[in-house]
Order: C-alpha cells, then structure tokens, then sequence
C-alpha cells in the first residue's frame, strides 16, 4: 500500500468513526440515507450497481489468506458473490442499523423463513392463520423432518425448542396479534418466538423489543416497495447474535444458496432511503380510509353500506387498542393493509375491475396503491374478501376512486 493509499485510507477511517458515533443520535430518515456513507470505496453519493460474481485475489502470495480476500483501499472482503457481495453487505448495513438487529438476507421472504427451519429445526411449529406459503413450507419440512404443525389454541402443549410463529399484523386483514403475551408463553416453555412483520416494518413497529427471536420481513414488500424487487430478511435478536446465531444462519445460507441477487441489493438499498417517508404515508392513508369505509358501513341508506358487509384493520381493534398494548406495540402507526368483505363474490370478483387508482394485483407494500381479490392467489381464501394494499397517493383521491367503485357496482 502507498503512503498516499495509506493516508486516504487513515482519514476516512476516521470519518467513518465519526459517523458511528453520531448516527445512533440521528433519527431513522436521517439514518437510512447515511448509514452506509463510508461502505463504499468511492465517493459518488448513489452507490454504484455491482455485478460482479467473482473477484480478483491479490497478485502477491504473500497476502493471499484462505477464505479471505480484502481489498486494500476499503478492507473489504469479497471472494464469490454467494458469500457475500458490495451490493448486498452495504443494505445489510443500513438494515442493521434501522432494524436493530443482526441482519440476513435471502432470496425471498419463504427462503427466510426456511432459513428459520433450517436454524431451529424445530420438532413443533405453533402457528395461526397467515400467510399460507409459510404453512405450504412448514408442510413440506414435514415430509423431511416431521416437524408437527400445531394451532396457537393449544398453547398448552409447547415445550422446549418448539416455535411459536406469529403474524402479526395479519394476513390479509391488517389485524394485530399482542407479541407481549406470545413472548411470555414461549418463554415459560423454553421455546422461541418469531415473528412475521412483513406487513408493519419500522417505524411502525419493533418485535424485537417485545420478546421476539427472529423477525422475518418479505422484503419484496415494504422494504423494497416498488414492484421490481424479490427479498427476504431476517433479523436476529442481539442476545442470539452473541449465541451464533447469525454466524449459523451465513454457514447454511453458502450451502443453500438462497442468497439475494446482486441487483436486488441495489434495488433494495435505494429503497430503504424513503422506508420511513413511505410507510408512514401508507398507514395514514389506511387508517383515513378504514375509518371511512367503517362509518359508512354503519349507514345502510350508503352506496358503501349497500355493498360492503364489513372491515377488518388493527386500527378497528378498539378493546386492544384501550388496553394498551397495540398502541405500545405499533406506536409509529396500525399499517397500510387492510380487508374488506363484500355482500356477494360475485361484487368482489368484479370490483377490482371499476377502480382507476387501485391496480388489481398481488403482493402488497408498493408505492402504488393496490387491491386483489384475495381468491386470485389463496384458494382457501372467503371468495368476498378483497385486500387493500394502500400507496403513497393522496388519500382523497384513494377515496374517491373506492366511491365510484361502489356506485359502478350499485348501477
């Protein structure tokens, strides 16, 4: 190394130390943006897009270190790209930092729940209603494991090394589960909690703060959030870092190779910029329409009142909401997805078809503001059931385009 690579190198090590120190006293829009400032060996302010699968080892044998392969200008280490990859290792770092946990990424949010199998290899899963790729995978590590698959009813029952799994908030609902009390229950049994947040990412909600092990978010979702990216993380509680747990979870994902790909982690580092801007957004413009849609159910005589039967969403969970804990739980808001329910599925299957705003299509979590009659991608799914997946558009407009939906399904 030049003295000249030498100096360049001493002070922005000494930014970078700077920064460390006074990011955790920023708050998280702040810090989406800057955590990575100094995870790079360039100065452009976007990071770059790096495609590389494998990279060059040092000419000199001297350097060369089995395993390892560091770059001397940023001592960064980069050997094969199902290892570890720039684009992937600088969205882990502001993960880690906005999620305040050790951090995984995968290729979608099923490998990352598979990766919780795989870690824990459970002899019991406790799990309720969700999202029905999480049971479709619990029944396939069944014929591998016999691994049982038990309903949150009988509690009763956990014991040591079980999971329970918790969806909280639901899907396709938006209803809250109160993480506190599971947290107790596995606890007490010696089993571990995880938690699927994927529909309320932070700011609106921390499980990890409420007893959860691992939280598991579909990254595809909010934190990616503009219908072009596939992902999956979990984030580990830091009392299981220290125990190996995320050293364990790296050893099976070389192996597995369920690993995100390099575009994904550039996509997903230029979306974690606005997380905060776009899910605040999103859950304010469901909670306006809930509450809209709620009080003009109450009203039969209402064009929504004649085609809605009812609406389901956390911020509706009034005798929750009193006792104190979803409150506690989602302080940053109740989440952009809520379900409605129509009188006929014949109403729910031509709906989509009347909105302007609305897209009628799967997944959830997009700037766009979407709807899907739930029956598309779930057979087992009420055929009335519609789920609504808020944008950052304006909410008057969103309310608007819902109103002429349902005067176009009353003609």
């Amino acid at each position: 190394m030049t003295s000249e690579q030498k100096t360049n190198m001493t002070s922005r090590t000494l930014a970078a130390n700077d920064l460390a120190e006074t990011l955790p006293k920023m708050v998280m829009s702040t810090r989406a943006i800057h955590a990575d400032d100094f995870v790079s060996s360039h100065r452009a302010i976007a990071p770059a897009i790096h495609v590389a699968v494998n990279y060059r080892y040092a000419r000199d044998p001297d350097q060369l270190v089995p395993g390892e392969n560091k770059d001397p200008d940023t001592l960064e280490s980069f050997v094969y790209s199902r290892y570890t990859a720039p684009n992937s290792n600088r969205f882990e770092t502001v993960l880690k930092d906005l999620f305040h946990g050790g951090i995984m990424t995968y290729s979608t949010g099923l490998a990352a729940f598979h990766a919780i199998m795989v870690l824990l290899n459970p002899k019991r899963v406790f799990i309720g209603d969700g999202y029905h790729g999480v049971h479709g995978n619990i029944d396939l590590m069944t014929k591998l494991t016999g691994v049982e698959k038990l309903p949150l009813e009988q509690l009763d029952q956990l014991g040591p090394g079980d999971i329970v799994h918790i969806e909280t908030p639901l899907n396709p609902t938006g209803e809250a589960r109160n993480l506190s009390y599971y947290s107790a229950k596995a606890r007490a049994a010696g089993a571990f909690l995880t938690v699927d947040a994927t529909f309320a990412p932070p700011p609106l909600q921390y499980p990890l703060q409420f007893g959860a092990d691992i939280v598991l978010h579909s990254g595809t979702k909010y934190i990616g959030g503009h219908s072009d990216m596939m992902c999956g993380i979990l984030v580990v509680h830091p009392e299981r870092v220290r125990q190996g747990w995320i050293d364990q979870l790296y050893s099976a994902r070389l192996v597995m190779g369920n690993v995100m790909g390099n575009l994904e982690g550039w996509l997903g580092l230029r979306s974690l910029r606005t997380l905060e801007l776009r899910v605040k957004r999103q859950s304010e413009n469901a909670e306006s329409l809930v509450r809209w849609i709620d009080e003009e159910i109450q009203n039969p005589c209402s064009v929504v009142g004649q085609v809605v039967d009812s609406i389901r969403h956390a911020s509706l969970q009034k005798e929750d909401v009193e006792d104190g804990w979803l409150k506690r739980q989602m302080a940053g808001g109740f989440g952009p997805v809520f379900a409605i329910w129509l009188k006929t599925p014949d109403q729910a299957k031509r709906f989509p078809s009347k909105l302007h705003i609305f897209q009628h299509a799967t997944s959830l979590g997009d700037v766009e503001s979407l709807i899907e009659w739930r029956a598309m991608s779930d057979s087992k799914c009420d055929t009335k059931l519609l789920r609504i997946s808020c944008g950052v558009e304006d909410a008057g407009d969103l309310k608007r385009d819902l109103l002429q939906g349902f005067q176009a399904l009353c003609e």
